[in-house]
């Protein structure tokens, strides 16, 4: 499109100020002024952008790519402007997010895995380098307004307390405005958020119906339309980021009612089902073959009518959370559209930051927090909580087979960054107002890093060179604009590295060689092999869905991609290869930043609140005291002096009728509970907890005094310890437990105690046991 000449120096960011030349008398009333500075805006016609990007969603899955999940926005959207058939991400959140929202490659950018699981070696730090400046950044430097809603997984985790530092929050990745949460996940009814910097409270309870999609859009309504009305002229980068589709997988219950029914016929003729549609909606070639399903994912008729009541119960559940999310984006494109707003907004629909979730394994689970220490739950676990899935009590996520399913026609799943099925996602853009192609197919092949200079091009900002005083690093992606008026266009991304935990690829001007090194759920009878001794596959450019391994014919070819995969890794921060999973979560074993930086006991205040596990001590699989300097008034002293985690997963320390409590919460699936013998009266009081951990592995049971001014006052056994991660997101309390509680018997609201705290002290004994055993044992494996 045709601009008008633009003066300004946008290679350096922020944009020098240009000072106008004027006279300078001694009275100020004898001058004549010079022209008042003009705002900053971007060059004339740059758009407003919403980026939208849904979590944990396969290629399959929508019905703009030929799923069964009613998805009508992102069906508008294609119909209105273009589909892309290859577009692809890093096959995990972190890493896509990051790589999204810089143009870079996730290693380049630090991001080679979740935060939770960063190290010391550079491409897995978790902390993007100032060399590396955002879109936001940019773009708020070039006079765009900038809001982020939602997820956003990319804040270091060890930085997410209020002590920071904040560079690396969404405020310091160059958003003027941030309304969500920083977590892997989230409860979509009870969420932990923040806007800006400041947590805040959800705006309505469960009961008053609030959900967090509905919540998010409503929060993106609100900020374009006030700056609709004080700064029309001014175009704004939407980012909303929505949790869903992310377990849990939380719905409102009439949402799971539409589809009641709708997958009796199992994942394996969905998978048939899908493909055809597929080659109908013409986003596969018609001669595209339906790949094979892993030995690891039983076939549909071999599981009991139980497993299959409790599989299709969780993809029903999964199905109505993708519509309703859906709905939201349309509500939005609904009031821009009234707004007269959006043929003047580029939208970007990215359906997945990484293929469905198969992580719950082949029997899914009623708590996501289970799988995540390793522990599968049984279909007999399931079938008493089947009327809760969905809802607030539950974490459920769906079974492999259905996430299979929803990555049809490809291999594999989230985290296998070799297989298509893990990295390929649909996306969707509409722009009327900058190009005429409606209805129309993309081909060529795309990466999520191009995303930022598409943005760039069509905005007219070129990339920055010097952002805040630092050379940029060149932006690694390539701008699809090329394809807006031109869909036979040849492809301009002809090479591209794929890795994750092992898991790796790449393709090169159609080929694709590819190695499967690690197993995306928990199974004990999966021996993951050396990275020196994986087996690599190869596919040919006549092989749209990777379903014919050719290694053995081409051995030559295979050998060169195997070269130019080391090639790329070496230029990314790829090397060296870490396959480590779980043992991550603990910072000693990782490398990464501790907040404790070596010391083994914190003192905590009233009101310290949603303290991330990686911010404060780590009380897992170790000996550890909790002391607290209590006031109690003359009613019976009740609710929480601290908690860590929640419903699905935590411990907390409490007064219930008087009497110190404590109770460990084992992933959702079991309260123990120690109690003191009798009540703690008026007065002054120091209370502890005493952990005494048994050792000889991860996940083990200790043995609890509980004490009050230096004298026992109950004591009891706690079998088994949650072993890896209580929560993403749900942090611990002070003198309340917020979110989904651990335990529901504290009696007052909140969990807020009733008497007066001074201070809490946790003590981890210094020689704490970090077995990590627990990373290649589960402890419920289906029979």
């Amino acid at each position: 499109m045709e601009r008008k000449a633009d003066t300004l120096n946008r290679f350096q960011l922020p944009i020098p100020e240009q000072r106008q030349p004027h006279e300078t008398p001694m009275d100020a009333r004898e001058a004549t002024p010079p022209p008042p500075a003009a705002p900053l805006r971007p060059p004339a016609g740059a758009p407003n952008v919403l980026l939208v990007l849904i979590d944990d969603m396969g290629f399959g899955t929508s019905s703009a790519f030929g799923g069964p999940c009613e998805m009508p926005a992102a069906e508008r959207v294609a119909r209105e402007g273009l589909q892309f058939t290859r577009f692809h991400t890093t096959a995990l959140c972190s890493p896509t997010r990051q790589a999204l929202l810089t143009g870079r490659n996730h290693h380049t950018v630090n991001m080679g895995v979740i935060t939770e699981l960063a190290t010391s070696i550079p491409g897995y730090t978790g902390l993007r380098p100032d060399t590396c400046a955002t879109i936001a950044q940019t773009l708020k430097m070039n006079g765009y307004n900038t809001g982020a809603f939602g997820k956003m997984h990319q804040t270091p985790a060890w930085e997410t307390s209020p002590s920071g530092p904040f560079d690396h929050w969404p405020i310091g990745d160059g958003f003027e405005k941030f309304y969500g949460f920083l977590g892997g996940d989230t409860n979509q009814f009870a969420p932990q958020l923040y806007d800006g910097v400041t947590p805040v409270e959800t705006p309505k309870t469960v009961e008053e119906g609030y959900h967090l999609s509905e919540d998010l859009v409503d929060q993106v309504i609100s900020w374009t339309g006030s700056l609709q009305g004080l700064s029309p002229d001014k175009p704004w980068f939407a980012y909303l980021a929505f949790g869903a589709t992310h377990a849990p997988h939380h719905v409102p219950t009439e949402w799971i009612e539409r589809y009641r029914g709708r997958f009796d016929h199992g994942h394996d003729r969905q998978r048939e089902i899908t493909i055809e549609r597929q080659k109908e909606l013409g986003v596969i070639p018609r001669d595209a073959e339906l790949t094979e399903p892993t030995d690891l994912i039983p076939p549909w008729d071999d599981l009991t009518d139980d497993d299959r009541l409790v599989s299709r119960t969780l993809m029903e559940t999964y199905a109505a959370f993708a519509s309703h999310t859906d709905h939201q984006v349309g509500r939005l494109l609904d009031v821009l559209h009234d707004r007269g707003q959006l043929d003047d907004t580029l939208v970007i629909y990215i359906l997945g930051d990484n293929g469905a979730s198969a992580e719950a394994g082949p029997y899914g689970t009623f708590n996501e927090i289970a799988y995540q220490n390793n522990v599968l739950m049984t279909t007999d676990d399931m079938l008493p909580h089947l009327d809760e899935i969905g809802g607030p009590k539950s974490f459920n996520h769906f079974t492999s087979g259905w996430a299979h399913a929803m990555n049809t026609p490809y291999q594999w799943s989230k985290a296998v960054a070799s297989h298509w099925g893990g990295t390929r996602t649909g996306m969707v853009m509409r722009w009327p107002g900058g190009f005429e192609a409606a209805g129309e197919k993309r081909h060529q092949f795309h990466h999520v890093i191009d995303v930022a200079p598409t943005i760039l091009e069509i905005a007219g900002i070129p990339q920055p060179q010097i952002v805040n005083g630092i050379q940029q690093r060149p932006i690694e992606g390539v701008s699809f604009a090329y394809l807006l008026a031109d869909g036979d266009a040849e492809d301009r991304h002809r090479t591209q590295y794929f890795e994750l935990a092992g898991n790796r690829g790449i393709y090169h001007e159609g080929w694709s060689a590819v190695t499967m090194h690690s197993l995306p759920w928990p199974d004990p009878s999966w021996v993951k092999p050396s990275l020196y001794d994986d087996t690599w596959e190869l596919y040919g450019p006549d092989d749209w869905t990777q379903a014919r391994n050719i290694a053995d014919q081409e051995p030559e070819m295979l050998r060169r991609l195997q070269d130019r995969f080391l090639i790329e890794a070496s230029k990314y921060n790829v090397l060296p290869l870490d396959d480590r999973e779980r043992e991550r979560f603990d910072a000693r074993v990782a490398g990464r930043p501790d907040m404790l930086q070596g010391r083994t006991t914190m003192t905590l205040y009233p009101g310290m609140a949603r303290l991330n596990e990686n911010t404060v001590p780590n009380v897992k699989n170790t000996s550890f005291t909790v002391t607290a300097d209590v006031s109690i008034d003359d009613r019976p002293a009740a609710g929480a002096i601290i908690a860590q985690g929640g419903a699905f997963g935590g411990w907390s320390l409490y007064f219930l009728e008087g009497q110190l409590t404590y109770t460990h919460n084992w992933v959702g699936m079991e309260l123990m509970t120690v109690g003191a013998d009798q009540q703690v009266g008026a007065g002054d009081h120091t209370v502890e907890l005493r952990f005494d951990y048994d050792g000889g592995g991860a996940g083990k049971g200790g043995n609890v005094t509980l004490s009050c001014d230096g004298a026992p006052i109950g004591s009891g056994r706690i079998e088994k310890t949650v072993p890896g991660l209580f929560s993403f997101d749900d942090g611990l309390d002070v003198g309340r437990d917020g979110g989904e509680p651990v335990v529901e018997e504290y009696g007052v609201p909140d969990g807020r105690f009733t008497g007066t705290i001074h201070k809490v002290v946790i003590d981890v004994a210094p020689g704490a046991q970090h077995d990590h055993e627990m990373l290649v044992r589960a402890r419920y494996i289906k029979q």
